[in-house]
C-alpha cells in the first residue's frame, strides 16, 4: 500500500472460451481497472481472464493470477503476478475472497461457482451477460447487478467501494 489511498482488488471472472463480443468487453474492463489504480485478480487462464488481463496490461496496470494447476507455465502472458495452487477449479473460493468486488463477464459453471461464493462470503457482484438462476417458478436471487457496458461496471464498482 502506497500511502494513505487504499489499494483495491477486483475480481474478474468469466469463461475460458469467450465470444468476439465478450472479449471485447473484458478487455475494456482491464483497460479500465488499471485507469483507476486498481489491482485486477483472475483465474489466471485464457478468455475473459485473459483478455481482462490484456487490457490492464497495456494501461501498465497490475494483474494477479490465481492459478488452478501446479505451474505457471499455462498461465495467460498478461499477469504481472501467478499463485500457483494447484487445486483446480477449488481456487475459485481463493479468487472470490481476494477481491473487494468482483466482475462477471459472460460465464461458465466456474463462473457461476465464484458467484456463488461471492454471495456466500458478502462480495458485491456487477455483471455483464451473466448468469440468472431460478428455481421452481421463481427467480433465485443472486446478488447480482446487471449491467450493459464496461464503463458501467467501473461506475457501479466506484459506488460500492465507497460504501
Amino acid at each position: 500500500m502506497s500511502g494513505n489511498k487504499k489499494i483495491y482488488y477486483i475480481g474478474v471472472i468469466g469463461e475460458r472460451f469467450c465470444s468476439k463480443e465478450l472479449c471485447e468487453i473484458a478487455v475494456e474492463v482491464g483497460r479500465l481497472i488499471a485507469n483507476e489504480g486498481w489491482v485486477l485478480v483472475c483465474g489466471g487462464m485464457g478468455g475473459i481472464m485473459e483478455k481482462a488481463c490484456y487490457g490492464a496490461f497495456i494501461n501498465k496496470g497490475t494483474t494477479i493470477g490465481i492459478l488452478p494447476e501446479n505451474t505457471r507455465e499455462n498461465g495467460n502472458p498478461y499477469l504481472s503476478f501467478s499463485i500457483v495452487t494447484g487445486l483446480g477449479e477449488t481456487r475459485n473460493s481463493i479468487v472470490v475472497r481476494s477481491c473487494d468486488a468482483v466482475i462477471s463477464i459472460g460465464g461458465s459453471y466456474g463462473t457461476l461457482s465464484e458467484i456463488a461464493f461471492a454471495n456466500l462470503f458478502g462480495i458485491p457482484v456487477v455483471g455483464i451477460k451473466t448468469w440468472k438462476l431460478t428455481i421452481g417458478d421463481k427467480e433465485k436471487k443472486l446478488f447480482i447487478k446487471e449491467v450493459q457496458t464496461a464503463e458501467e461496471v467501473i461506475s457501479h464498482v466506484k459506488r460500492i467501494l465507497k460504501e
